[in-house]
């Protein structure tokens, strides 16, 4: 992908600002990321009710990033983000890892004011299954409103028309793109269960044979239902850009 045009190849469901590419990183790519992220201090790792997670790049503020260099391992594949999907006004700065265990997820929530509107998520081990739910406060199915929170407790939404839910399957090595509508009228977030049903994932034609095939013992999936069963541990890099930067934000 040489411009953000080149991304239309990989677009998935209804809403048009919403992209899926398979195999964004190789396994050995994968296996090296996997083994930056553990090499991490003990101190980096924060452990919340759900998940546990490393924040690089620095604090991002209200009024925009006390930032901190990225480690070299991260610049690598942020820069390999802002160079192949062209949809950043300047260079990645910010990354925050998530780590899952299987039967752990996230509750839905909008990322917040402080980023530019564009998402990319690099997600590693297990598969699973993201769902988006439109905003509360637009018109939608009336079994799915939700309420929002974002990671600075800020709201960043925006009216947008109205959208039904939908779920993408992540599968590891994938990427993930959401912008635009997709980023400000709309809820993103994984169940906490190890089973995970993708029948009304919008991508499960282009996923679902790599699903069945894949070499990993531990992914059971069940053909009649659509599901198959989380045991691995998965890791997400959620790599997006704070314009604001502060360097003496705190100071006097």
């Amino acid at each position: 992908m040489e411009s953000a045009e080149g991304l239309n190849h990989f677009k998935v469901g209804l809403l048009p600002t919403v992209f899926y590419i398979p195999d964004f990183i190789s396994d050995e790519d994968e296996t090296m990321i996997l083994d930056d992220i553990y090499k991490a201090p003990a101190s980096k790792w924060k452990s919340l009710k759900n998940r546990r997670l490393q924040n690089w790049g620095g604090v991002v503020h209200e009024k925009g990033l006390l930032p901190q260099e990225l480690p070299i391992w991260l610049t690598n594949i942020t820069k390999k983000i802002y160079q192949e999907t062209n949809l950043y006004p300047a260079p990645i700065n910010h990354v925050l890892i998530n780590e899952y265990r299987p039967n752990q997820g996230i509750m839905p929530h909008q990322d917040g004011p402080a980023y530019f509107p564009v998402v990319t998520i690099l997600s590693l081990g297990s598969p699973v299954v993201m769902d988006f739910t439109p905003h509360s406060r637009l018109k939608s199915c009336p079994d799915q409103l939700t309420e929002s929170f974002d990671d600075n407790d800020s709201n960043g939404a925006s009216d947008v028309e109205t959208h039904c839910p939908f779920s993408i399957l992540l599968m590891p090595r994938s990427l993930l793109v959401f912008k635009d509508e997709a980023y400000s009228g709309y809820l993103h977030g994984i169940s906490d269960n190890s089973l995970q049903c993708y029948e009304q994932a919008v991508n499960k034609i282009e996923v679902r044979n790599c699903l069945l095939e894949t070499e990993n013992p531990t992914v059971e999936v069940n053909c009649n239902h659509s599901c198959f069963e989380r045991t691995n541990n998965r890791l997400s890099l959620t790599c997006r850009l704070v314009p604001k930067v502060h360097k003496h934000l705190f100071r006097r």
